[in-house]
């Protein structure tokens, strides 16, 4: 598939600051496209924006704001909008994560993914959807999660905010249908980012799963390739798709055959 001129395009990406982010603001601009970076580090962006430019000249706006705040984020977005109109991209890629088994995670933990991985989300899209209806394209990317399709020990709450992500997803794209508007969901596995000092402080997951671990900079480049496509879903990696397509017609028989790679955290 060819890939859609990204030239002068603006995209708003969140969490931007490092990992998937961090390459996606990379990779836009390499392809002449215009970063509009979000996260909550000013230093990190600061930084991140001026690599931007002085690998490609582009300038990259950036936002330091807490996602969760929604007086916050919602002057944020009227400001882009306003300021740098017009835009026409946005890729929700910020999130986080906390192994634990369900009896043992805190309610603040639960609340904290929630908030950040659905709530703020579907805050920051609706903010933006008015607009977006308003331009000839536009795109809305939600990094999501191969456990959105496959939950697992220790991830249960987790999957359940990625499960909320694919939801969101697949039902804003029906209805969004007959617009202007691209909706893409982006399942992967795991990627070696700072996501694990979080989800995972002994790093023992991230040891067990290092053979298969994902790059960023590869994720966020084949990400690049679809924007502006109408591409329903990614899934990386490949057979972790083909797994999870599996799993959903054998799930009993999947679950048994697979018990001892569903714990490796």
């Amino acid at each position: 598939m060819k890939q859609a001129s990204l030239i002068n395009k603006k995209i708003i990406i969140t969490g931007a600051s490092s990992g998937i982010g961090e390459k996606l603001a990379w990779h836009i601009a390499r392809n002449g496209g215009v970063p509009i970076l979000l996260a909550r580090s000013q230093d990190k962006l600061q930084q991140l924006s001026d690599c931007i430019y002085q690998s490609f000249h582009v300038q990259s706006p950036i936002y330091s704001v807490d996602l969760r705040d929604k007086k916050a984020i919602s002057g944020v977005i009227s400001e882009i909008t306003i300021k740098h109109d017009p835009i026409h991209g946005l890729i929700n890629n910020a999130g986080m994560g906390i192994f634990s088994e369900v009896k043992d995670i805190r309610e603040d933990e639960v609340n904290a993914m929630f908030q950040l991985n659905v709530t703020a989300l579907i805050f920051i899209t609706k903010q933006l959807l008015p607009y977006f209806q308003q331009q000839p394209v536009a795109h809305i990317i939600n990094i999501a999660s191969q456990a959105g399709k496959v939950a697992t020990p220790k991830a249960a709450i987790y999957a359940a905010t990625k499960h909320a992500v694919l939801g969101f997803s697949n039902g804003l794209r029906l209805e969004l249908a007959a617009s202007n508007i691209y909706v893409t969901a982006v399942n992967l596995g795991p990627v070696k980012t700072n996501f694990f000092l979080t989800a995972d402080p002994s790093g023992n997951y991230e040891k067990n799963v290092a053979r298969y671990i994902l790059d960023p900079d590869k994720v966020a480049k084949k990400i690049v390739r679809y924007l502006f496509a109408p591409k329903r879903e990614i899934n990386l990696p490949f057979w972790m798709d083909i797994g999870s397509r599996i799993y959903q017609m054998f799930p009993t028989v999947t679950e048994k055959l697979l018990r001892k790679q569903f714990t490796r955290k």
